[in-house]
């Protein structure tokens, strides 16, 4: 895990973690925070324990601490998150000394972390997907009335 505490220490996913607390300061919705990344990355891990996946730890944990670094652009500026995160996710896995294999790898879990794998085979996306979903604990908000997720979407029940 030597090379996911690089991240967290990584200048450029420290400034990004601070604009989205601060584009998300007042908001009553859920948040794109250390919490939110660690959270993903755990069920993610879980998930991947639980398929027999055999994706590495660091791999996941460096997706998921990743996969949101850009939200505050998406804020200011309407450009998607999960386009806009390839840049600077692919910047900061090289400083870590992530592999080429690695970073592509990532980086399409990154970019298809939305909307879940749009094709077969993308099964590192469909498991990002899944974590990034799971990692909301719809139950708890107060908040979930006035949600855009669909009611039937939401987590009613802990899960992971």
């Amino acid at each position: 895990m030597q090379r996911v505490n690089a991240i967290l220490e990584h200048p450029l996913f420290q400034a990004s973690m601070e604009k989205n607390r601060e584009s998300e300061t007042n908001s009553a919705f859920c948040t794109h925070d250390m919490a939110h990344a660690r959270d993903v990355a755990r069920i993610g891990y879980i998930l991947n324990l639980e398929q027999g996946l055999g994706i590495s730890k660091e791999v996941i944990y460096a997706a998921a601490l990743l996969h949101d670094i850009t939200k505050w652009l998406q804020h200011a500026e309407g450009v998607p998150h999960n386009e806009s995160a390839i840049e600077p996710a692919t910047r900061i896995l090289q400083d870590c000394g992530f592999g080429q294999g690695e970073i592509a790898m990532i980086c399409e879990a990154i970019l298809h972390h939305r909307r879940g794998p749009e094709e077969p085979g993308m099964v590192f996306a469909a498991l990002l997907f899944q974590a990034d979903k799971l990692s909301r604990a719809c139950y708890l908000c107060d908040s979930r009335e006035a949600c855009n997720w669909e009611m039937s979407k939401q987590n009613a029940v802990l899960r992971y």
